[in-house]
């Protein structure tokens, strides 16, 4: 991607708020996945603007009721389109870079279930609505990787009991787990620099989340503008890794 000037006094500004901040928290959505192949939700190219080949909205295929109800289509979905085998863009990568390499007190809150920014190697990472790499038995509760989820034939089942077998992802019509709730609400209300990038925030109780944020500079790097009821110090309409790609070759000059 060419940056223009004024595109690269922002990646100079972007830089100077992390440099000063003491306390950073990465709010980030789907948006933050889909340079590495991963389809978001609410675009225009988004996964909820496909036709559904089951004859159901994709929203209605991602509930627990539909799990419930359906289990061996809700599985054909799944394994179609929530497991990918993708890799960590820029944009994880550099946030692992701040925290691994610039020894910064990073925070990543994240709505995704794909589980790269761990992969990138972030440590604290909050997953408001799970992952994809956590299975367990709806029955007796054991644990099951990714790995036996995408090899099973049909629908998953313990290998112990024979019960269904859940992702530990929140499905529509579930709650929030209440830790990861809490740790979002403590680390937001403790930092000084928000960057909230690749959601829409439409999305709740998570969009209410900046509501906890009480520091004085906040980011927003995402390719359409964001409707937030709150004073941003910047914001950048463009693709979050290449953009974060930038400031990160910025600390190698």
């Amino acid at each position: 991607m060419h940056y223009n000037k004024t595109m690269e006094e922002y990646i100079y500004k972007l830089k100077e708020l992390i440099d000063n901040a003491k306390s950073i928290v990465f709010f980030g959505g789907a948006g933050v996945s889909t340079e590495s192949g991963i389809k978001d939700f609410r675009s225009k190219d988004g996964l909820y603007a496909l036709h559904s080949k089951y004859g159901k909205p994709y929203e209605v295929m991602l509930s627990h009721s539909y799990f419930e109800n359906n289990t061996d289509t809700f599985y054909e979905f799944y394994k179609e389109f929530m497991i990918k085998d993708a890799k960590p863009n820029a944009a994880h990568k550099f946030l692992s870079f701040l925290e691994s390499n610039l020894h910064k007190e990073v925070t990543i809150i994240t709505q995704n279930i794909d589980g790269l920014h761990q992969e990138a190697g972030s440590k604290n990472v909050v997953e408001l609505h799970g992952s994809i790499h956590r299975n367990y038995c709806t029955q007796c509760g054991k644990s099951f990787s990714l790995e036996y989820i995408k090899n099973y034939k049909g629908t998953p089942r313990c290998d112990k009991c024979n019960s269904i077998i859940k992702p530990d992802v929140v499905l529509y019509e579930e709650p929030l787990d209440e830790y990861a709730i809490t740790k979002a609400m403590i680390a937001l209300s403790k930092a000084d620099l928000l960057i909230v990038a690749g959601t829409s925030l439409k999305v709740y109780p998570a969009a209410s989340f900046l509501n906890y944020f009480y520091g004085s500079n906040i980011v927003v790097i995402n390719k359409e503008k964001l409707d937030i009821n709150r004073k941003i110090t910047l914001e950048i309409n463009a693709p979050i890794g290449e953009t974060l790609e930038q400031v990160q070759k910025l600390y190698s000059k």
